[in-house]
């Protein structure tokens, strides 16, 4: 063989294999609900909020580190305590020294000091208050350690199967587990069996002293119909959401874990949410700017399930 016509095989063959590459991208690139992750952490679902029936799931099943996705089930309790009339609203919840030592994220109240349950309650869905969560536990269990107790038999007892709790914030213990489809199934009964307090999970500003604390989820701002519900992050989890939207009387609830930032998750719940939505006939909507830029890796095609090391996790909770 000539060297010329060596040189053009070899550049035949350089533009063949340039070829594959784009074409592979853009089929990359047009698969629906684009997932962000992919990695090992990786966990997603939504649910139809009518029937509870699954219309998107990768990993829903494999275990996770919840993060302050475990504040949701504090509430929860928090919200049985307020219905059955064992505490008020205006109930004074003591921060114990014990509670005020929780790392951040937390509202910093001294020990000693008291929160109303309301504060308790606002604290919690926007700053995910570490110290707060810690504090609730032990006014409603005794102890957080027994509120941990009883928030897996309660847990259980609403169908979230394979969801185990070692405290009430969320913060890292190897032991505290869930999956995508128990935090979702946990959103669902939020929105059912509290109609009257799921609106606390749209509070965009809790106003505490002088401070105006802002909520840490931004999908409330950024994807039209979102009205709750809850973010979470240790390092070892990395950035979930549970996300439930209301648009022309259809409402989805959705799960995100894993992500790599919040603004990677933020973008591929709306894709999923979109997803569904379309799955059930409702119109899109123009996205939002942050919205605009979701592409990630398509959701089918299960990521490598991640089950956790039982290694301890960072000591901090994040947005």
């Amino acid at each position: 063989m000539t060297q010329t016509r060596a040189r053009a095989c070899r550049r035949g063959f350089a533009r063949a294999v340039a070829g594959l590459m784009l074409a592979a991208g853009a089929l990359f690139f047009a698969a629906p609900a684009a997932a962000q992750i992919g990695s090992e952490r990786y966990a997603a679902i939504v649910l139809d909020a009518r029937s509870g029936r699954a219309l998107i799931a990768a990993n829903a099943d494999e275990p996770r580190y919840p993060a302050s996705l475990t504040k949701m089930m504090t509430l929860y309790m928090l919200f049985e305590a307020l219905r059955d009339g064992r505490v008020n609203l205006n109930t004074p919840i003591r921060m114990s020294e014990e509670a005020a030592s929780r790392p951040p994220s937390k509202l910093g109240l001294p020990p000693g000091m008291t929160l109303t349950a309301e504060q308790a309650i606002l604290a919690l869905v926007t700053k995910s208050a570490n110290d707060v969560a810690a504090a609730v536990g032990e006014h409603l269990g005794g102890s957080e350690e027994r509120f941990a107790q009883l928030m897996t038999l309660r847990a259980r007892a609403i169908g979230m199967t394979q969801t185990t709790f070692r405290n009430a914030s969320g913060l890292p213990d190897p032991d505290n587990i869930t999956t995508a489809r128990d935090m979702a199934t946990l959103g669902l009964r939020l929105i059912r069996d509290f109609p009257n307090r799921y609106h606390y999970f749209g509070t965009v500003h809790f106003s505490w002293g002088r401070a105006m604390i802002r909520n840490h989820n931004r999908m409330l701002g950024d994807y039209e119909g979102a009205d709750g519900i809850k973010t979470g992050f240790i390092r070892d989890s990395g950035f979930n959401i549970v996300t439930s939207a209301l648009r022309d009387g259809v409402r989805l609830v959705g799960v995100t874990m894993g992500g790599s930032s919040w603004v990677e998750r933020d973008r591929h719940m709306g894709a999923l949410l979109d997803q569904g939505f379309a799955q059930l006939g409702v119109a899109p909507r123009p996205p939002s700017s942050v919205m605009a830029a979701a592409t990630a890796a398509p959701v089918v095609g299960r990521a490598r399930a991640a089950v956790p090391d039982r290694r301890a996790a960072a000591a901090r909770t994040a947005p």
